[in-house]
């Protein structure tokens, strides 16, 4: 009988090799993986300007941290780039500038006279960014395409930096009467609904390299218009109607319902009953 003690050693598995003792090559796409770097350099330099109080550039960098989160993705997309390990550098990269730096800004600008209180909201936003960005990963082959299950991660961010540029421009401070409370309770809220199940349009559908109709022309002249009349209101004004409206809408029940997939309890499955889910869905929207 042979020893069931003796170990195999093709079964040996060493950090950096295979178990065949093969040492293992990392191959990435350097081009998107290097604007994903970039933003995580704005992340990080966001809450080094926040230590220094200058909330303002603190602020800035956030927004330009999303200029190239939005360009890693495109450039993936158009170069044929993508990887599996793009998309988890892309989620650890948004924790930091979407997740932890906006936390920081908020805190140290606003929240600080809170104690502890002001600490574990901020905190709570990190935690549900992180926990939104994991779950989008082991989702993202089975929810649809046209909508986001709970508020993205980068829009809460921009909801909550572009909060100070605007206070900035109005000349309003958090330690006015009930602002601070306010941007409490904004926090809180975004923390929630970024783990939530509320539904918010993509706009992933909207091809505009296609002909639309003239209206669609109107409104983005009309859009346009509007924040360039006061840019950093407005646009906290535009990001705050977009969160509240799905939160609302998700409240209340309104818009089409969608079924619920069934997935095991770690990671969803494309599975035979999901396949027919989704076709169904598809169907019904025909």
């Amino acid at each position: 009988m042979a020893n069931s003690n003796v170990i195999d050693p093709n079964d040996v598995q060493e950090e950096g090799y295979s178990k065949r003792g093969r040492r293992l090559g990392v191959y990435i796409y350097v081009l998107p993986n290097l604007m994903t770097t970039a933003n995580l350099f704005c992340g990080f330099m966001s809450v080094i300007m926040s230590i220094q109080s200058n909330y303002k550039m603190a602020a800035i960098l956030v927004v330009i941290a999303a200029v190239f989160d939005q360009l890693d993705g495109r450039l993936a997309r158009l170069t044929h780039a993508t990887s599996k390990f793009g998309a988890e550098y892309d989620s650890l990269c948004d924790l930091v500038s979407f997740g932890m730096a906006p936390a920081i800004l908020m805190y140290l600008w606003a929240l600080n006279p809170f104690g502890r209180i002001g600490m574990m909201a901020c905190f709570l936003f990190v935690a549900c960014g992180a926990l939104r960005l994991a779950r989008f990963n082991v989702q993202v082959d089975v929810v649809e395409k046209n909508y986001f299950q709970g508020l993205p991660i980068p829009m809460s961010a921009g909801i909550l930096t572009s909060s100070y540029l605007a206070f900035d421009d109005l000349g309003w401070k958090p330690s006015d009467e009930f602002m601070a409370p306010l941007l409490l309770a904004m926090v809180v809220m975004m923390s929630f609904v970024m783990v939530s199940n509320f539904r918010y349009r993509s706009f992933k559908d909207l091809d505009l390299k296609q002909r639309l109709p003239f209206r669609y022309l109107v409104a983005g002249l009309l859009v346009l218009i509007t924040v360039a009349l006061k840019p950093e209101v407005m646009i906290f004004v535009l990001f705050l109607t977009y969160g509240t409206l799905g939160a609302v809408f998700g409240v209340l029940q309104l818009g089409k319902k969608r079924k619920l997939l069934k997935a095991t309890a770690y990671a969803p499955e494309t599975t035979s009953e999901a396949e027919n889910d989704i076709q169904e869905e598809e169907e019904d929207e025909t």
